[in-house]
């Protein structure tokens, strides 16, 4: 896995200054709220599709350490299906020929905005892709973007801890954890 961003409010739509300004004033609460939320649960992504991985009857070892793709060097060519970062070093570091790759994007909330204008509930979200590369030429074997948004069952604005928002927060990173699992494990 990629390092893991920490969660927060992200606000689409407010694109001016001004507008960005307002939205964080009217959201400041539930702003501070998301940057408290726990990633454990996401940090276990790894160990959660390793073990479904092994009961298929993959040989799987699970790197403990974030993976550092700005370490890469760019591939060359581009040939599709062929990663964009150049993988293969890794082969001999962690002595594998397939890299399981997860790299979660956002994470926390999301209010959509226009202009200076909400357009909806925030909802709690999880943005990112995995995607499988064959270490021997660099391309990729399997590639899945992934992005699960919801909103509160019941009332989303309850602060100081918004138990509705957070529910779905937990909520969304099972889901797509359930997806990621499901899309590698099928036969």
């Amino acid at each position: 896995m990629t390092p893991l961003p920490a969660p927060d409010l992200l606000l689409p739509g407010a694109d001016c200054l001004l507008c960005i300004a307002a939205a964080v004033a009217t959201n400041s609460t539930l702003n501070a709220y998301a940057k408290t939320l726990p990633r454990d649960d996401v940090a276990t992504f790894k160990d959660d599709i390793a073990a479904a991985l092994r009961t298929w009857g993959a040989e799987v070892s699970v790197i403990k350490e974030d993976l550092l793709l700005a370490n890469l060097k760019p591939s060359s060519g581009g040939t599709p299906n062929l990663a964009t970062l150049d993988f293969t070093a890794l082969r001999a570091q962690y002595k594998v020929d397939r890299l399981l790759v997860v790299e979660v994007a956002a994470l926390g909330m999301i209010r959509p905005y226009a202009s200076y204008i909400p357009t909806g509930a925030p909802k709690a979200l999880i943005r990112g892709r995995a995607y499988l590369v064959n270490l021997t030429n660099n391309a990729y074997e399997w590639f899945k973007p992934f992005e699960v948004q919801k909103a509160s069952d019941g009332e989303w604005s309850e602060p100081p801890k918004f138990p509705g928002l957070t529910n779905a927060y937990f909520q969304v990173i099972e889901l797509s954890k359930d997806e990621l699992v499901t899309t590698l494990t099928k036969k």
